[in-house]
């Protein structure tokens, strides 16, 4: 696996909501630092799902719909829905 070599935005991740029971065992309240190199643990599904949203995130980009340095995303699975606050960081040079 190629390291994480610390580009773009520092993103930490944060568990907001879950219904049900999450595969990859996160409950509400864990907190840890994913990148477009580092799934942080999350399940396939739910990292493949977020990537396109991770990656523009992380270096920079913008919607209209994201508020700031913070973003809410859905797991895809509806039986066990698991809530993501993204919320990027500066990394310092």
């Amino acid at each position: 696996m190629m390291n994480d070599p610390k580009v773009g935005y520092k993103v930490i991740a944060t568990v907001t909501g879950l219904k049900g029971s999450c595969n990859a065992g996160h409950k509400v309240g864990d907190s840890f630092e994913i990148s477009c190199y580092n799934t942080g643990g999350l399940c396939g599904w739910l990292y493949h799902d977020i990537f396109p949203h991770l990656s523009s995130f992380q270096f920079g980009g913008d919607f209209p719909w994201w508020e700031g340095d913070t973003i809410e995303l859905e797991c895809p699975d509806r039986f066990n829905l698991l809530k993501l606050k993204l919320e990027r960081i500066k990394r310092e040079k």
